[in-house]
């Protein structure tokens, strides 16, 4: 299994229980599909560098995970079908 990090940004005009809801969403992609993750860290509401969709702020959550080679493609297709998802990169790390 390779090792990969996620990081999205979820739309800060969503309450507590939405954007929980979001994180175990995503958190459940990846179990399911074969991996395991290693670390959940919820960054909270920061401002963002430039505007996106006329929103200055984003909720950002970092996720640690080892799988195998195909999980970050289906994270990838999920993230980008969610509207709630203002921004998303998926990357592998040594």
């Amino acid at each position: 299994m390779n090792k990969y990090e996620t990081l999205y940004i979820i739309n800060a005009e969503l309450n507590e229980e939405e954007t929980k809801s979001v994180v175990e969403k995503f958190a459940g992609v990846i179990t399911d599909n074969g991996g395991e993750i290693e670390k959940i860290d919820e960054w909270g509401k920061r401002r963002l560098a430039y505007p996106i969709n006329y929103q200055t702020e984003g909720y950002y959550v970092l996720v640690l995970f080892a799988a195998p080679g195909a999980v970050p493609a289906e994270l990838q297709r999920n993230l980008k079908n969610d509207e709630r998802i203002m921004r998303y990169v998926v990357e592998c790390r040594a």
